[in-house]
């Protein structure tokens, strides 16, 4: 059978099982089954097994449930309250006034949550009444929250990240530092259109809140002190060569919960609560990572990815051109897959294509991130349109709708990178 054929099988097995609502995870590990089972002369039940345990076992992949666990403590605090005290007096004279309060509420938030969702639920749960109460427009609210909410990804420490420095064996330290930059640059062409909209919709924009006096504005600040002890801890542990990865996220477990237990919002029933939270989602997650490096394999022994990259390179796509294509492909693919499970599911194929090309695997994580953002925001399996549109009760089209915008700009923001690429390698360089 031809590789097409095979290829063709695997696919038509992969969206068959998904559409009968088939868990991911499952779905993957049963087409690795099937493609190794039929297609290679290694027996698949073996194969399988020991795929399953080394992907659960792997070290680094223990900072994914603690940073997971992290963003569920402070999901249940008074942060995020506190956070939008410190920072509404301060964007009260700029075009689009507390709306800013979204993108900045999500770039600090970001910093202390690596998931997209948690990042999204936490600050709508605390903006999106404010706003309302206030009169700004619910179109341009809730647009900027499910947009902004991507930012989750991006700026570090990130889930995304950890799972393509696991699938690429690359550094997640580097990553890390590697976002840093991009996810500024974004997070400031974010908050550029909402004063431009808020320029040309004057009429839409609910006058200022009174104006504090510089002291009094710096008196409201402190709010922001907690959050930001919480990201020198984190990030600095990091940076400063200290702690891996994993070791950070323990770190921001103890003081998610030691600010937990100052905001006596610390009880048996918040521990228990966030615990089971983070327990469900990273088994969900660790499912996935299982049947998709099953996958992985499987399609390693069939000679699929080789095959792949062979037909890449005879195309003669330079490495723009083949930039362009995976940006296309993934936001095709965000429309059926969830970020996590496109990461592990196309990481076996694409990276030995994008090594061919000479791409350099920091940048190439910084762009997958990116373009995983925006399957955040594409229905119909948006993740942040899911948070939101259980929040709101508005219909995922219309929320999809008023989030084009940030879709767009994040476009931008991959040319961008591509144009621009020490916007992700400089500083890694320097570590």
């Amino acid at each position: 059978m031809s590789d097409f054929a095979i290829t063709t099988l695997l696919i038509v097995a992969l969206f068959a099982l998904l559409g009968s609502g088939v868990w991911i995870g499952l779905t993957l590990a049963g087409v690795a089954w099937i493609g190794m089972q039929l297609f290679s002369s290694r027996p698949a039940g073996d194969a399988m097994a020991i795929t399953v345990w080394g992907s659960a076992s792997s070290w680094t992949l223990t900072a994914l449930p603690l940073f997971i666990w992290m963003g569920e403590i402070l999901f249940r605090t008074r942060l995020s309250e506190s956070m939008f005290r410190g920072l509404a007096p301060w964007v009260n004279r700029l075009p689009g006034r507390l709306l800013h309060t979204n993108v900045i509420g999500y770039t600090i938030f970001a910093a202390v949550s690596g998931s997209s969702a948690a990042t999204c639920a936490t600050i709508g749960k605390m903006t999106l009444p404010e706003l309302s109460k206030r009169g700004y427009p619910d179109e341009i609210t809730i647009g900027s929250l499910a947009g902004a909410g991507t930012l989750g990804l991006l700026i570090p420490p990130s889930i995304i990240m950890i799972v393509y420095g696991v699938s690429a064996d690359v550094s997640i330290a580097r990553l890390f530092v590697a976002g840093i930059l991009p996810g500024i640059i974004l997070a400031s062409m974010f908050s550029s259109y909402l004063a431009v909209w808020s320029l040309v919709n004057r009429d839409k924009i609910p006058p200022p809140d009174r104006l504090m006096p510089i002291g009094e504005r710096l008196y409201e600040s402190r709010h922001l002190i907690p959050v930001m002890l919480l990201i020198a801890a984190v990030l600095g542990s990091i940076y400063a060569g200290v702690a891996t990865a994993t070791e950070a996220a323990a770190v921001g477990v103890l003081g998610s919960l030691i600010l937990s237990a100052v905001q006596r919002s610390l009880n048996w029933q918040t521990f228990r609560d966030s615990l089971m939270g983070a327990t469900r989602l990273y088994c969900m997650i660790a499912l996935i990572l299982s049947g998709a490096a099953f996958l992985t394999l499987s399609m390693g022994y069939i000679g699929l990815p080789r095959h792949l990259a062979e037909f890449v390179a005879a195309q003669g796509l330079s490495p723009f051109m083949l930039i362009l294509a995976l940006t296309v492909f993934y936001a095709i693919l965000g429309c059926f897959l969830d970020g996590i499970s496109m990461v592990v599911l196309t990481m076996g194929v694409i990276l030995p294509t994008v090594t061919a090309a000479k791409i350099d695997l920091i940048w190439f994580g910084i762009f997958i991130t990116i373009v995983v953002e925006m399957a955040q925001i594409t229905p119909p399996v948006g993740f942040n349109l899911f948070v939101l549109q259980g929040m709101t009760g508005r219909e995922i089209t219309w929320i999809a709708k008023v989030t084009l915008p940030f879709f767009l700009l994040m476009c931008l923001m991959v040319l961008l990178l591509w144009w621009i690429p020490q916007m992700a390698t400089w500083l890694p360089s320097q570590m």
